[in-house]
This record gives structure tokens, sequence and C-alpha cells, in this order.
């Protein structure tokens, strides 16, 4: 909640319309992504197995390669 009202509020005059958008797809997938990674934690605890400990770690790599394609993108222009 806290990256969303800094990207609102701290961002809007410093950012191009098009990087505030790319701003809060990132705070988006962070959220769910941290979501999903606690939820597959919490079920780590009830099922161990190689099965969730793998769903676990995808959604730590898609977590980093999104933020990395993020960090790397280009500005048209």
């Amino acid at each position: 909640m806290a990256l969303g009202a800094f990207g609102a509020h701290g961002l809007k005059s410093r950012l191009s319309p098009e990087m505030l958008a790319v701003w809060n797809t990132a705070v988006q997938y962070h959220f769910w992504h941290a979501l999903g990674v606690l939820l597959i934690g919490l079920a780590a605890a009830q099922l161990p197995g190689p099965w969730v400990r793998t769903a676990g770690w995808l959604l730590v790599a898609g977590w980093i390669t999104f933020a990395a394609s993020v960090i790397f993108a280009r500005t048209p222009g």
C-alpha cells in the first residue's frame, strides 16, 4: 500500500504517464506475488513436498524477473 501511495503522490509530478503506469503495474504484481509467496509458505507448513517448494521458488523467480524487466526497461524516444 505504501508503494502505491508513493507512486500516486510522490511520483505523479516526476514521471511521465507511461512510466507511472509501469509503476502501478509493478506495485500490483508485487502485491499478488507477495500474497502468493505467503500462501505458498502457509501451504508448505501443512503440505510438505517438492511441489509446494517448487511453486514457491517459481513465484520468487517470477518476482525477480519482473522486477529486472522494469529496472532495465527503456522508455521510447
